[in-house]
């Protein structure tokens, strides 16, 4: 026996990574997983050597990363990979979230594979708006304070609980330094859900683009779906390489090159283009807790899914209703995200209620009321085709 398989440790690796059987029909789509794997070694690897020389001190924050740009050697390498990895990562995990919402990988069995997953999202948003926090530029100060002043619409207890994560009354030298512990710990603690995810997808195997079961023929994943997933690991370094070599402050906002600075607000303040989306749910409510449950709820939503799709077939590969309403939800997405870095004025604000509206509706309506109308079409061409 190859000691691949007998020894304790390599004989997981080979379970999950050579001897795997996957369906034969998946698509570059499953890809996305492997590069999000690849993202997350990148961002450890790449935080860990600037930790090494970042100050959280708030009178040095700044400074420390000026420093790590133009005094450390491959310091800007290292900066321009992490700040540009926090981008390639959303990216790649709104399109793996998307992929599971087209194809129908959320519904039974892998349900706590979903559940899973949805988890790691809303922990990798809280860590990358942490580290953004801890650049301590103009625009990571004021999206700081406008972030945690949403605790404040907390009832009874949200005035408390502002200072407390403070440290004092503003976004001061405590704050920086909590969010510098925690920007620190919690990607281990989202290694961990990864490995739990991977023994969730491990009990149940991938699902597939037909949407039936796919037992009845199966490949290892090596050499088949290794090799498939070296050509997607290819193209995303390479895309990579051009945004942190040529273009490295595309995705990010030019205010953050100033320091911090309590005294002077922008003319706008707005976070990450990958948190946009939902900056622009929690400004289209004329309620601050309005806003902060429609922020949050919009995340929870995703876990309705399992339970809301009654669909007898999985997936939208042979659903042109759903299909055409799941292409309106990822274009009502991407307004949202617009939204999120204009200005609150007519007629942006009424928009951003109306696409909010559209996102919630379909979780809780559109979704189910298109899954049993396709049932209910399901089996009238079952009855007609068996007579």
């Amino acid at each position: 026996m190859p000691i691949r398989k007998s020894n304790t440790y390599l004989s997981l690796v080979n379970s999950y990574l050579m001897d795997s059987p996957q369906p034969s029909s998946m698509s570059y789509w499953w890809n996305l997983g492997s590069l999000l794997g690849l993202c997350l070694v990148m961002q450890l690897a790449s935080g860990m050597f600037l930790a090494m020389h970042y100050s959280s001190n708030i009178e040095l924050a700044f400074d420390s990363v000026e420093h790590i740009m133009r005094d450390v050697n491959a310091g800007w390498l290292m900066r321009y990979i992490h700040a540009n990895g926090a981008s390639f990562f959303f990216i790649c995990m709104y399109l793996h979230m998307g992929k599971a919402l087209y194809y129908g990988s959320y519904r039974r069995p892998r349900v706590m594979l979903w559940v899973i997953g949805v988890i790691m999202f809303m922990l990798t948003m809280a860590m990358a708006f942490m580290g953004y926090c801890l650049v301590y530029g103009q625009m990571s100060h004021w999206g700081a304070t406008v972030i945690t002043n949403l605790l404040s619409a907390i009832p009874f207890m949200g005035n408390d609980m502002v200072p407390y994560i403070w440290g004092g009354f503003s976004v001061s030298n405590p704050t920086i330094q909590r969010f510098f512990a925690l920007h620190f710990l919690l990607p281990f603690m989202l290694a961990a859900l990864v490995c739990m995810h991977l023994m969730a997808l491990h009990v149940n195997g991938s699902s597939n683009p037909l949407g039936m079961t796919g037992n009845v023929d199966r490949l290892p994943m090596h050499p088949y779906f290794m090799f498939k997933d070296l050509v997607t690991v290819w193209m995303f370094m390479l895309m990579f390489s051009l945004f942190v070599f040529f273009s490295p402050n595309t995705l990010g906002h030019p205010d953050n090159y100033m320091p911090g600075n309590p005294m002077v607000t922008p003319p706008s303040i707005v976070p990450e283009w990958y948190l946009l989306p939902f900056y622009a749910m929690l400004r289209s409510m004329p309620d601050k807790l309005g806003g902060v449950l429609a922020m949050f709820g919009a995340i929870l939503a995703l876990l309705s899914l399992p339970y809301t799709d009654r669909s007898v077939m999985r997936g939208n590969s042979f659903k042109v209703l759903s299909r055409l309403f799941f292409y309106a939800f990822v274009f009502n997405f991407i307004l949202l995200g617009n939204l999120g870095q204009l200005h609150v004025e007519v007629p942006y604000i009424q928009l951003g209620q109306y696409a909010t509206v559209f996102y919630f509706s379909y979780y809780f309506v559109m979704v189910p009321l298109m899954s049993s109308l396709e049932n209910m079409l399901y089996y009238v061409g079952v009855l007609r085709s068996s007579s």
